[in-house]
C-alpha cells in the first residue's frame, strides 16, 4: 500500500474507531427485570438531575414513581420538558406494556395503558439511579417492553407478626418499581373484624387502614386481594372458646366443621370484612389446604366434604363479584394422587400410568367442582415434575381455571435458602408462561418469620422470571439485584456473601441440638435440656465428648470461618453501597447469630480437651463470656429488627395449638427465634455452676 493510501487508512480507522468509542455508554446500566427489547446506544445529553419537567399532551399526571422523579413538574409547552409522556392503546405491546426512548435531551415514554405508562416511569427510575450513582449521563435506548404473564403477585403473610405501617408502604413502593402488580394478603387475625371482633389480634390492622393500603398500591398498579383461611389452618378463629362448637374436631382448633351452617356464618362474616377492607382485589383466597374433616363423624368422605364446603364459599364470593383461589392439595390427595407431584423422577409413562389408575376417584366428583374458582397448583421444591404438569393441565382439560404458586420463603429459619429458592421460581415461572397461564403467586410464608427484607432476592428473581422469561442466567440475575438494590460496585462476584451466609445458617438451626432434634419441637418436649439439647463434655472422660461430636465440631470450624468471611463481606458492602443500608443490617445481625452456635461447639471443645487447671478455667471462662454475652447479641438484634417489624405479641394475645411447629407462634415475646440458644445457656449454666451476669 502506497504511503499516502496508507495515511488515509490509517485516518479512517481512527475515526471509525472514534465514533465505535463515543456510541458507547459511559456508565453500566442494569435492569430488572430485564425488558423483553432493550437497545442502547451512546450517552445522551441529559443526566439524571437534568430531567426536571414532564410534559402530556393529554394532560396526564405523573404516575407515582422512585425517589429521582418525585419532584418532576408537568409543563404546559413541550419545548419546555425533557421528558414527553402519554398513553397510546395502539401501542404494540401487550397489556402493561411500553415503549421508552431517550435520545439527544430528550425522554419519550408511551404507555400501552396506564400500568404501562407507569412502568415506562420506572424502569427511567432504574435508568437515573445507575447514572446518578456513576455521575454518568443517561444512555440513548429503546426499550420495548410488556410482561409475559399477566398477574404477577406476591404472597403478604402477617399471621403470625405484623410490621410497622410504613414499612408496608415502602414495600408497596419496592413492589411497584420491579413491576409486581398483586398481593394476596393472609390476614388470618391481623384484620380487625367489626362482624366478628373476638377473632382479632389487639394489635389488628382496622379495616380502614388496610382499606388505605389497599388504595395507595391501587395507585402502583397493585391489587391486594385477601387470604383469609377457611375449612383447615383455622386455628386462629377456633383456638377462642366461642367457636370452639364449630370444630370438626371438639379436641383440635384446626378445622372447622363443613355440615355445621355456623361455619358459615363465621367465615361470610370475615370474608365481608376481609373485601371491605381490600376494595380493588379481583380475588377472594379461601386457602382450604392440608385438611381432612369428618363432619364430626358424619360417614362422608374427606373429599366429598371438602367440595361441599368449597361449593358454598365459592358461590358466596362470586355473589360478592369475587373471583374464589383454592389450594387444590387436598382433592389430589384423596385421589392419591399427591405423591406423584413431588417425584421428579416419574417418567411421562409412569405419570400417565398413576393417573390413569386413580383419575376415577376425582371425576366421581366432577360435578362437584366449582366452575367459578381458582385451583391454585402450589408446589415448591419440584415444579418440572412431570405429574405436577400433569395435574394442572387435568385442571384445564376438565374446564377449571388453574394458577401456578411458588415460593420465597417455605419452613427455613433466619433466612430463605437454597439460593432464596431461585431454581424452581424459575422452573414454575417458565412453565406458566408455557402454558399461557394467567399468572402466579410467590408465596412468602411467616411459620418460622424471617426478617422480611431477606426475602428481596427471591421476589425480584420472581419478577425478572415471571415478566421476561428466561433472558438472564441465575448468576446474571443475582449481579443485577445487587447493583440494583445496593450500588453498582455491588454487582462483581465478590460481594455475593448471601449464598455464603445460607450455610452456617442452615447449620445454626439445629446446631446445638441432638441428631434428629429440631429446634421447632424443642417447646414440646418434656425434658428439652435432656432429650433435645446437645450433651455436655464429662470432666472425666476428657475427649470422649470431642470423639463423640467430631463430626459437627469439624463443621462448627468451618461455620466459624465463613460467618467471619461474611462478617468482612458485609462490612465491605456497607462501604460502597448506595441504598438499602437496613438490609445489610439485618443480614450482620443474622451473621452474628449465625456465629453463636459454633462459637460456644468449638469452646466446648477446648474445655472438653484442657490438660491442667490454668488451660481448664481459660476455656470455662471464654464458654461463660459468650453465654453471658448472649443477652446482648440478642437484644442488638430485636433492636435491628424492631426498626421495622413489631416483634412481640400483646401480652393478652391467646396462642392455639400450634399443630404444624410454627416457630413464630410458640411464645408472645421474641424467645422462639432463641429457642435452642435459651435451653443450651441454660444447661451450660445449670451443668457448670456458671453465674449471670
Amino acid at each position: 500500500m502506497k504511503p499516502l493510501k496508507l495515511l488515509l487508512f490509517a485516518t479512517c480507522m481512527l475515526l471509525l474507531a472514534s465514533c465505535r468509542e463515543s456510541s458507547q455508554t459511559e456508565g453500566t446500566f442494569v435492569l430488572l427485570p430485564q425488558p423483553v427489547n432493550v437497545q442502547f446506544g451512546g450517552s445522551s445529553a441529559l443526566s439524571a438531575g437534568d430531567v426536571i419537567a414532564g410534559f402530556s399532551e393529554e394532560n396526564i399526571g405523573i404516575p407515582p414513581c422512585g425517589a429521582l422523579l418525585r419532584d418532576l413538574q408537568t409543563v404546559q409547552k413541550k419545548s419546555k420538558a425533557q421528558l414527553w409522556y402519554g398513553i397510546d392503546k395502539e401501542l404494540g405491546v401487550k397489556p402493561e406494556g411500553y415503549l421508552l426512548e431517550i435520545s439527544g435531551n430528550r425522554i419519550t415514554i408511551t404507555g400501552k395503558d396506564a400500568a404501562g405508562l407507569l412502568y415506562g416511569f420506572m424502569t427511567l427510575h432504574q435508568l437515573m439511579e445507575d447514572a446518578s450513582d456513576q455521575n454518568v449521563p443517561l444512555p440513548e435506548c429503546t426499550i420495548r417492553d410488556y410482561p409475559l404473564l399477566p398477574y404477577r403477585a406476591i404472597h403478604l403473610d402477617v399471621k403470625h407478626h405484623l410490621e410497622k405501617r410504613e414499612y408496608y408502604y415502602q414495600l408497596i413502593d419496592r413492589l411497584a418499581g420491579y413491576k409486581i402488580n398483586g398481593i394476596i394478603a393472609e390476614m388470618e387475625d391481623k384484620l380487625g373484624y367489626e362482624s366478628q371482633p373476638l377473632v382479632a389480634s389487639p394489635d389488628a390492622m382496622t379495616i380502614e387502614e388496610w382499606k388505605e393500603l389497599s388504595e395507595y398500591a391501587m395507585e402502583r398498579n397493585i391489587e391486594i386481594s385477601p387470604l383469609i383461611q377457611g375449612l383447615g389452618h383455622a386455628s386462629f378463629i377456633l383456638k377462642h372458646d366461642q367457636y370452639a362448637n364449630l370444630r370438626d374436631d371438639p379436641r383440635s382448633d384446626w378445622a372447622f366443621n363443613p355440615l355445621d351452617p355456623g361455619t358459615y356464618e363465621v367465615q361470610f362474616d370475615l370474608y365481608r370484612d376481609a373485601m371491605e377492607a381490600t376494595p380493588y382485589g379481583r380475588f377472594l383466597h379461601v386457602g382450604g389446604d392440608e385438611v381432612h374433616t369428618t363432619g364430626r363423624g358424619s360417614g362422608r368422605s374427606s373429599l366429598e366434604l371438602q367440595l361441599l364446603w368449597l361449593d358454598q364459599v365459592a358461590a358466596f364470593a362470586g355473589e360478592q363479584g369475587r373471583i374464589p383461589i383454592f389450594w387444590d392439595d387436598m382433592p389430589l390427595k384423596h385421589a392419591n394422587l399427591y405423591g406423584s407431584i413431588y417425584d421428579p423422577s416419574m417418567t411421562q409413562q409412569e405419570v400417565d400410568s398413576i393417573w390413569e389408575a386413580n383419575e376415577h376417584m376425582l371425576l366421581a366428583f366432577m360435578d362437584q367442582f366449582p366452575k367459578n374458582c381458582i385451583y391454585m397448583r402450589w408446589n415448591y421444591s419440584v415444579p418440572q415434575a412431570l405429574s405436577n404438569l400433569k395435574a394442572m393441565q387435568w385442571f384445564r382439560e376438565h374446564d377449571l381455571q388453574v394458577m401456578g404458586a411458588t415460593a420465597g420463603q417455605t419452613r427455613w429459619v433466619l433466612m430463605p435458602q437454597e439460593e432464596s429458592n431461585m431454581d424452581n421460581i424459575r422452573s414454575f415461572a417458565l412453565s406458566s408462561i408455557h402454558q399461557g397461564m394467567e399468572g402466579l403467586l410467590l408465596t412468602l410464608w411467616d411459620d418460622d418469620s424471617p426478617h422480611f427484607e431477606l426475602y428481596m432476592r427471591g421476589i425480584v428473581a420472581f419478577a425478572e422470571y415471571t415478566w421476561s422469561g428466561e433472558r438472564r442466567n441465575k448468576s446474571e440475575i443475582k449481579s443485577a439485584f445487587r447493583q440494583r438494590e445496593f450500588s453498582h460496585e455491588a454487582a462483581d462476584e465478590t460481594h455475593a456473601f448471601i449464598d455464603r451466609l445460607e450455610i452456617p445458617v442452615a447449620f445454626w438451626n439445629n446446631g446445638l441440638l441432638e441428631e434428629r432434634r429440631d429446634r421447632r419441637s424443642l417447646r414440646k418436649m418434656d425434658k428439652p435440656l435432656e432429650e433435645g439439647v446437645i450433651g455436655l463434655p464429662d470432666p472425666a472422660r476428657k475427649g470422649g465428648w470431642s470423639d463423640r461430636y467430631a463430626e459437627r465440631l469439624e463443621h462448627a470450624e468451618e461455620m466459624a470461618s465463613i460467618c467471619d468471611t461474611v462478617a468482612d463481606g458485609i462490612s465491605a458492602m456497607k462501604t460502597i453501597a448506595s441504598r438499602n443500608l437496613y438490609r445489610l443490617e439485618v443480614y450482620e445481625q443474622v451473621n452474628r447469630l449465625t456465629r453463636f452456635a459454633p462459637s460456644v461447639l468449638i469452646a466446648l471443645k477446648e474445655l472438653d480437651l484442657a490438660e491442667g487447671e490454668d488451660t481448664e478455667s481459660a476455656a470455662m471462662n471464654r464458654l461463660r463470656d459468650l453465654c453471658n454475652g448472649f443477652d446482648e447479641l440478642r437484644e442488638e438484634l430485636e433492636r435491628v429488627y424492631s426498626e421495622t417489624r413489631i416483634i412481640h405479641k400483646p401480652g393478652e394475645y391467646i396462642l392455639d395449638q400450634d399443630h404444624h411447629n410454627h416457630l413464630a407462634n410458640q411464645t408472645r415475646n421474641f424467645d422462639w427465634l432463641f429457642t435452642s440458644e435459651l435451653y443450651f445457656i441454660e444447661k451450660v449454666r445449670e451443668a457448670y455452676s456458671l453465674n449471670q451476669p
